[in-house]
């Protein structure tokens, strides 16, 4: 696609590893020019964090999927001359991001007041794990950790499981979210005032404002903690039954939210059972295990035209072998294949997003350490 809503930016990247990496993917495929700030040799540290212990052209296959679309400059800040060029760069680019822990850039004479100085106009945009000061913000911060601290890890699961945490790094790509909404705003007040912007968001900030719903909830119900049912498949900690998850004769359905006197009589229950809504959640267990009975009588398929035809929000729950075979999902187009420097085929998603009428393809691999370097010189440094 011709003329991306972001042409003619040029991104700077000192960010590693998912969350600020993540947000530079979203800039790239909506066409910014993003270029990886990366050490010589060994590049930034997320080609070392493989997934599964897979990698693949000399870097690990999570770092293909996040730095795909992007080019990479390789130098030594703590060189003088790398350090000069790169200088010479935020001159011209207008959007540096960084996740280095607080204190870093200020020793190299990269923080903001001083970038600021080289480039007044600079979209300026952080992630740190806690923030900037505090007794915490010299942690690590790493999804994992943040799910444990911030609570989130007690909402998923059944009663008795203890924490759960999720099986992604759920923290990392909502932060990714945060950073690229605040940076495309920064853009927009730039282009209002001709002055540069300084974006800060944090791993803890954007697991907190995920959790919003249920830390609000807490908040003004006489701080009770959340009460996880003791049901395996219940869904939600403050929500009432029939919500969650339920075993079937051959797989597994979702219900959401639902009128539990209608789906008691499309399934063969007594509607008088449930009258009283007021126990939906303060009975929610055993509710839910009355349904669970009734459900394993049929297959999963079987439940959902009957269920979907009354109006019932309902699903099959699919595993990725199901999923991508259905014909919903192959609609979306959502697959892409990216050749690897090594010839190496990739297989992943494309971007979410569509701009007139066309989805962001983009078929360029993640590059190589330095591969760009000349490329660069020549298009920002000669002088």
């Amino acid at each position: 696609m011709d003329n991306k809503p972001l042409d003619g930016l040029l991104v700077l990247e000192f960010s590693q590893f998912m969350a600020g990496p993540t947000a530079g993917l979203r800039l790239a495929d909506l066409g910014a020019r993003v270029v990886k700030i990366e050490r010589p040799v060994k590049g930034e540290g997320g080609r070392q964090i493989a997934i599964k212990n897979i990698f693949v052209d000399d870097s690990s296959l999570v770092f293909h999927t996040i730095n795909r679309n992007k080019e990479s400059y390789a130098a030594d800040l703590k060189n003088e001359k790398d350090l000069a060029d790169i200088k010479a760069l935020i001159q011209k680019a207008d959007v540096i991001t960084h996740n280095f822990r607080p204190g870093v850039m200020e020793k190299i004479g990269l923080d903001y007041e001083s970038v600021k100085a080289l480039n007044p106009k600079i979209i300026y945009a952080t992630v740190t794990g806690y923030g900037n000061e505090g007794p915490w913000a010299k942690k690590p911060g790493q999804d994992l950790l943040v799910q444990s601290m911030s609570g989130l890890s007690w909402l998923s699961g059944s009663e008795g499981d203890g924490p759960v945490p999720f099986g992604l790094a759920v923290i990392d790509m909502y932060c990714a979210t945060h950073l690229t909404q605040g940076i495309l705003a920064a853009l927009l007040k730039r282009s209002r005032t001709e002055e540069g912007v300084l974006v800060e968001v944090s791993l803890l900030e954007s697991a907190l404002d995920m959790q919003f719903e249920v830390l609000t909830t807490y908040f003004n119900d006489g701080r009770k903690l959340p009460k996880r049912s003791a049901v395996r498949g219940g869904g939600h900690a403050y929500l009432s039954a029939p919500y969650g998850l339920y075993q079937t004769a051959n797989g597994y359905l979702a219900l959401a939210m639902g009128d539990l006197q209608k789906i008691a009589v499309v399934i063969g229950l007594s509607e008088e059972r449930y009258q009283d809504q007021s126990m939906w959640f303060s009975q929610r267990d055993t509710i839910m295990r009355e349904l669970g009975q009734t459900f394993r009588e049929k297959t999963t398929q079987e439940w959902v035209t009957l269920l979907e035809t009354a109006g019932i929000w309902c699903g099959s729950v699919h595993d990725y072998h199901t999923f991508l075979q259905e014909e919903n999902f192959v609609k979306t187009g959502m697959l892409q294949e990216i050749t690897l420097h090594d010839g190496t085929a990739l297989r992943t998603t494309r971007s979410v997003y569509g701009i007139d009428g066309h989805y962001l393809y983009a078929d360029k691999p993640a590059p190589k350490v330095g591969e760009d370097n000349g490329k660069i010189v020549e298009d920002y440094l000669i002088r």
